[in-house]
């Protein structure tokens, strides 16, 4: 559905945009957060309602399913887990959002997803009048809190620019391009991400192998080329023990998933990417030892274990 700027009558406004939230988990909940603290009126379905309690408190409205949710917002979002929980809460013929979309309405999921699946779900909110964004997104809980997430979305991109006062209160939205975009740009980011963190675990147990001081190495290299951002988020916390998770490893383990698989059946589409085997391996080892609830820079327990660690 082609459209601009004009076809919306109001511009994003707390006092006139209704907002609805689907999904209330570690990162759902704190960007939602984020919008109710700016004074937009809430709607969130949480299949936990325990996990929306603080949404609640703050006077946030709770629904009986994402459907319930549509019907009564301009503006929806999803965040839950995994592909087969969007399809559910989006394109469920009786619960799903889509069922009860009213014409003009915009959905936004930010789920790491599939990006066949984005562009089906984009086709069947075109079929009611509405628009449809995947715009998923990087930074972890702390970026959801503070609002300085990355977003990479996918759809019509003056949608997504009439979309950005809610954007900016999350973070930086970038425009990727059609639909399905927004994902593939977060499967990428997944990739490079999960090489990052293999990177500074592995070379960490090094260190500490060679008898160096760790929190010394760090701070040594952090200036470097092996400096990164995942090394600021994580570096510490792995010197402390601290593997509280800001997303699930059992997350990265169906993002990669996704990258290795070819999303439309076509081989000449699949790509080649043994650097995103051996991380889905190594991250897999983390699920399978029993931490797949863990944050993703626990991948140093793996490397503990192989080396005979304690």
């Amino acid at each position: 559905m082609a459209t601009n700027q004009s076809s919306y009558p109001n511009p994003i406004h707390p006092s006139r945009t209704r907002i609805g939230w689907i999904g209330t988990g570690i990162m759902g909940a704190a960007m939602a957060g984020r919008i109710r603290s700016a004074g937009y009126f809430l709607t969130i379905y949480a299949r936990t309602p325990s996990k929306a309690s603080t949404l609640l408190s703050s006077g946030a409205d709770l629904a009986s399913s994402p459907a319930s949710v549509a019907s009564c917002c301009d503006v929806i979002f999803s965040m839950v887990g995994h592909p087969h929980d969007v399809r559910s809460v989006l394109l469920d013929p009786i619960s799903g959002a889509v069922s009860s979309l009213s014409p003009g309405s915009v959905l936004i999921d930010c789920t790491t997803s599939d990006p066949a699946l984005a562009r089906e779900v984009a086709a069947a909110v075109s079929e009611k009048n509405c628009f449809s964004v995947d715009a998923p997104v990087s930074g972890g809980d702390v970026g959801a809190r503070d609002g300085t997430l990355a977003i990479m979305a996918g759809g019509e991109k003056e949608v997504i620019e009439w979309l950005s006062p809610l954007f900016d209160l999350l973070g930086k939205v970038t425009w990727m391009g059609p639909p399905g975009s927004g994902q593939s740009s977060k499967i990428a980011n997944q990739i490079a991400g999960a090489g990052n963190v293999v990177g500074i675990t592995e070379g960490i147990l090094f260190a500490r192998k060679a008898g160096l001081d760790e929190g010394v190495f760090l701070r040594a290299i952090r200036s470097g080329a092996a400096g990164s951002k995942a090394m600021e988020i994580f570096g510490q916390k792995i010197l402390e023990r601290d593997f509280a998770p800001g997303g699930f490893v059992e997350y990265m383990v169906k993002d990669l998933g996704m990258a290795l698989e070819s999303r439309d059946g076509d081989s000449d589409s699949a790509v080649v990417l043994p650097g995103a085997a051996l991380f889905r391996q190594m991250f897999t080892g983390m699920v399978a030892n029993g931490d797949g609830k863990m944050g993703l820079h626990g991948l140093i327990t793996v490397h503990e274990r192989m080396n005979g660690m304690p």
